[in-house]
C-alpha cells in the first residue's frame, strides 16, 4: 500500500501553504497502542478509529511487539478518519551484564531483559535480509515457547481428569491476527473454564486446583481481572505452567537498534518510571544515571505510559529529559484485557497539565516530520545520535505540525467535498 504522504507537496510548497494556519499549543496525540496483531483490550481495528474520533485524537502510533502485520489496515484506517498515522514497533532485549548482576532495566519482574521500541519507521515496512532473518529467528522462538505453555497447561487440565484442552491454532485462529501471545493463551483459558463450569464457584475451584494455591482472588467478576489473575499464578516465573525463553527469543539491544535504523526508525527507549508501590527499577533509579546511561547508548527518544505514574514524578522526570533535548512522546499501550481511554491521564486518571501535554505534542510532531522527510527520499531525525537529535528537535517539530496540519486540512476538504 501506497503511503498517504507521497502525495504532499515539498517542503517550500508545504510551508507556503500552511504559513496563514491557526496552530493550537497542542493536539491530543497516543503515540503507542498494541493492535490486535500482537494482545490487546481492542476486538478490531475499526473499534480503535471509533474511539479516536470519539476521543479527538490527532495523532495515533501502532506499537506491535515484533511485527508489522497491521500496518496497512492501520494506515487505511487512520488516513479514512482523519487521524495522522505513526509507524512503531516494539521488542524485547537482554543485557545479559545487567541480567548477571541483578539489575531491571524496564522489566520489574525480570533483571536485564528490556522492552525497547522503533518509532516512525518506513511505510511501507522493509528491512535488510539479515535484519529480517533475524527478526524471524525470533518470532519463531517466541511462538515455540508459547507452544510449550500451552502444552503444560494441557498436561495440568489432564492431571484434573477432565477432557477439555487447549491448542495453539485453535488459539490462533479464534483470537489472534497473527502471533499468539501470553495475554491469548489467559484469554482461551479463561473462555474453556467458563465454557465447562458455569457456576462462578465451580470455575474458581478449577482454577486454584490448576495453579495448586488457595485462594483465587477473583472476586470482581471483571474477565479482565479473572484473566490477570490467571496470567500471574499460572504463567509467570515459578508458577505452574511457566516456560523459560530460550535465550534465542530475545535479541541483544545493539541488534534492536540496528534493525531499527536499517527499518527508517528512531531508536526509543521506554521508561517505566515509578510502579503502583511509588518504586523504580534499578536502571531508572536516578534520573541522571539513566540519562547518562541513554546518552552512551546514543538514544535520544523516550516514552512514557503515564497512567501507571504519579503526576508529580511524571513531570519532574519529563521536564528533565525535555531541558537535556530528548524527544518525548507518550501512550497507553492498551496491551492488557483492561479498555481504557485512549486520551492520556496519569495515574488515578488524574489529567495531564498543559506543559505535559505541549511536550508530547512537540514529539509526536518530531515523529510526523520524520517520516515526512524519510518518505521524502531524505534523512529525517538523526535516529542514532542523542547530541544531533537534541539540536534538531525544535526545527523538526516545527515542521511536523505543519505536516499534521497538512494532513488534517487536506481531510476536511475531502469530507467537505
Amino acid at each position: 500500500m501506497k503511503h498517504f504522504i507521497t502525495g504532499f507537496p515539498p517542503i517550500g510548497t508545504l510551508t507556503e501553504e500552511t504559513k496563514d494556519l491557526c496552530y493550537d499549543e497542542y493536539r491530543e496525540a497516543n503515540c503507542h497502542i498494541h493492535t490486535p496483531y500482537s494482545f490487546s483490550a481492542f476486538k478490531g481495528m475499526d473499534e480503535i478509529f471509533r474511539m479516536a474520533v470519539r476521543e479527538n485524537i490527532t495523532v495515533l502510533g501502532i506499537n506491535d511487539f515484533y511485527v508489522t502485520d497491521g500496518y496497512d489496515a492501520f494506515h487505511k484506517g487512520c488516513v479514512e478518519n482523519g487521524i495522522f498515522p505513526l509507524f512503531n514497533i516494539e521488542f524485547i532485549g537482554l543485557l545479559k551484564d545487567e541480567q548477571k548482576r541483578g539489575i531491571r532495566i524496564n522489566d520489574p519482574n525480570n533483571p536485564g531483559r528490556i522492552y525497547f521500541c522503533g518509532k516512525g519507521l518506513d511505510y511501507p515496512f522493509h528491512t535488510d535480509f539479515f535484519s529480517g532473518m533475524r527478526l524471524k529467528n525470533v518470532i519463531r522462538e517466541n511462538q515455540n515457547q508459547i507452544r510449550a505453555m500451552i502444552a503444560k497447561i494441557n498436561s495440568l487440565i489432564f492431571k484434573q481428569g477432565l477432557d477439555m484442552k487447549l491448542s495453539y491454532e485453535a488459539i490462533k485462529k479464534e483470537y489472534a491476527e497473527g502471533l499468539v501471545m501470553e495475554r491469548h493463551i489467559v484469554k482461551a483459558v479463561r473462555l474453556l473454564i467458563e465454557k465447562y463450569f458455569t457456576v462462578k464457584e465451580e470455575q474458581i475451584n478449577f482454577i486454584e486446583k490448576l495453579w495448586g494455591e488457595k485462594k483465587s482472588e477473583f472476586a470482581s467478576g471483571l474477565p479482565a481481572d479473572f484473566e490477570n489473575e490467571i496470567r500471574s499464578k499460572l504463567l509467570k516465573n515459578g508458577r505452574p505452567a511457566f516456560i523459560e525463553e530460550n535465550e534465542k527469543s530475545f535479541l541483544k539491544l545493539e541488534k534492536i537498534i540496528n534493525i531499527i535504523v536499517r527499518a527508517g526508525g528512531i531508536p526509543c527507549y521506554p521508561v517505566l518510571l515509578d510502579d503502583y508501590h511509588g518504586k523504580y527499577t534499578e536502571f531508572e533509579s536516578e534520573p541522571v544515571k539513566l540519562l547518562k546511561s541513554l546518552q552512551k547508548l546514543n538514544i535520544g527518544c523516550i516514552e512514557l505510559i503515564p497512567g501507571r505514574n504519579d503526576l508529580s514524578i511524571l513531570k519532574n522526570f519529563v521536564e528533565f529529559f525535555h531541558a537535556n533535548g530528548f524527544i518525548i512522546i507518550l501512550g497507553t499501550e492498551h496491551n492488557t484485557p483492561e479498555m481504557a481511554p485512549l486520551s492520556i491521564s496519569a495515574k488515578g486518571k488524574t489529567p495531564l497539565d498543559g506543559t505535559l501535554k505541549k511536550i508530547a505534542w512537540e514529539g509526536a510532531c518530531v515523529i510526523a516530520a520524520h517520516q515526512y522527510l524519510r518518505i521524502n527520499g531524505m534523512q529525517g531525525c538523526a535516529t542514532h545520535n542523542s547530541r544531533i537529535i537534541a539540536k534538531q528537535r525544535q526545527e523538526l517539530a516545527r515542521l511536523g505540525q505543519r505536516v499534521i496540519e497538512y494532513f488534517i486540512n487536506a481531510n476536511k476538504r475531502q469530507n467537505e467535498t
